[in-house]
């Protein structure tokens, strides 16, 4: 249906690849433990939005341009690295907050949202991925345009997002207790920064092929 070929195989490697550590999923990881359930869900949602992003441009053909144009792929690239590393710095100089003043420690949900959408469309191992893995489900004689890629990467964007939510909750109930200790929350604010920052790097270090 819709030229989509091998649709069992795809959901299942679909479901592979979410299970698989990744960028985000160590982000996900980062935010819920630093700070919590609702930090860890909306930035899903945050990284969700923005690989519906890359779902859309590369349903229309513009991910295309970062398997073909070095410069769009580096300033894409470097613009990812450097605002990661931004966010780990930021982390690893901030303190407990707990016993002083709640409200230091507090992220609105709209900051939180829009770093990780950030996060992931600068990101381009997603865009790649995008182009290179969804198109093997979908028949050479297409003739329903860019409606397969959409359906596949919305389904993708689906899994991932469950699988987001499922791990932010784990991780977020399994360090409430420690995030209630002003020191122990500093720690973790700390680990979480070096993180973002090994993310960051990691980024620089992603080549073309």
């Amino acid at each position: 249906m819709f030229d989509i070929v091998s649709f069992q195989l795809f959901f299942i490697t679909a479901i592979v690849i979410c299970l698989t550590p990744g960028i985000d999923t160590l982000y996900i990881l980062s935010r819920s433990i630093s700070q919590g359930k609702s930090a860890g869900v909306y930035s899903v949602l945050g990284i969700s939005s923005g690989t519906m992003v890359h779902t859309i441009l590369a349903a229309i053909g513009l991910s295309a341009l970062l398997k073909t144009s070095v410069l769009i792929f580096t300033i894409v690239k470097v613009v990812g690295a450097i605002y990661l590393l931004f966010l780990g710095i930021q982390m690893l100089f901030k303190k407990g907050s707990r016993l002083n003043n709640v409200k230091m420690n507090y992220i609105p949900p709209k900051k939180l949202f829009s770093q990780g959408v950030i996060t992931n469309v600068t990101n381009p191992k997603v865009a790649l991925f995008y182009i290179s893995f969804i198109p093997q489900f979908i028949a050479t004689d297409n003739v329903y345009g860019p409606l397969p890629f959409l359906i596949l990467g919305i389904i993708f964007v689906f899994i991932s997002t469950l699988w987001g939510v499922s791990i932010s909750l784990f991780a977020s109930k399994v360090t409430e207790k420690l995030r209630e200790n002003t020191i122990v929350e500093t720690i973790l604010n700390k680990i979480t920064g070096l993180i973002f920052i090994i993310l960051g790097l990691s980024l620089f270090s992603t080549n073309k092929n």
